[in-house]
């Protein structure tokens, strides 16, 4: 018989920083949204007060707005909070490098992100009567 060692460890979680105002201005309603650059084959993420402040900026760089819905600047927090948990990289204007596990993070956290870029799986089961 061989002896077999034991290791006990303790897993740390890391703390994260992300610079949003703790007014009530986070809690306020607006759009949430998921937007893809086919150039830089990256998505941006982030928060919008209204339709027209969105459209400004869809039609100021080359992005394709994949999904949105109503949400509110405390989703945005979490969403990256998790997100720089999870070890995914981001730049300061929240782009971030296209993956499908990012994609499969992001539909996972019930963020918007459409059906054109990610086809969720469908997990079917049979019972079989015998």
């Amino acid at each position: 018989m061989k002896n077999k060692k034991i290791i006990k460890g303790y897993k740390t979680l890391i703390s994260s920083s992300f610079n949003v105002d703790s007014s009530t201005d986070k809690f306020k309603d607006g759009i949430i949204y998921t937007l893809y650059s086919d150039e830089f084959n990256s998505l941006k993420v982030g928060f919008a007060e209204n339709d027209k402040v969105l459209e400004k900026k869809l039609s100021s760089k080359a992005f394709i707005l994949l999904d949105m819905k109503k949400g509110n600047k405390k989703e945005l927090f979490l969403l990256i909070t998790t997100l720089k948990e999870l070890g995914i990289k981001y730049s300061d204007n929240l782009y971030f490098k296209y993956s499908s596990s990012l994609m499969r993070h992001l539909s996972t956290l019930g963020w918007p992100i459409g059906r054109s870029l990610y086809k969720q799986r469908k997990i079917k089961k049979e019972l079989l009567c015998a």
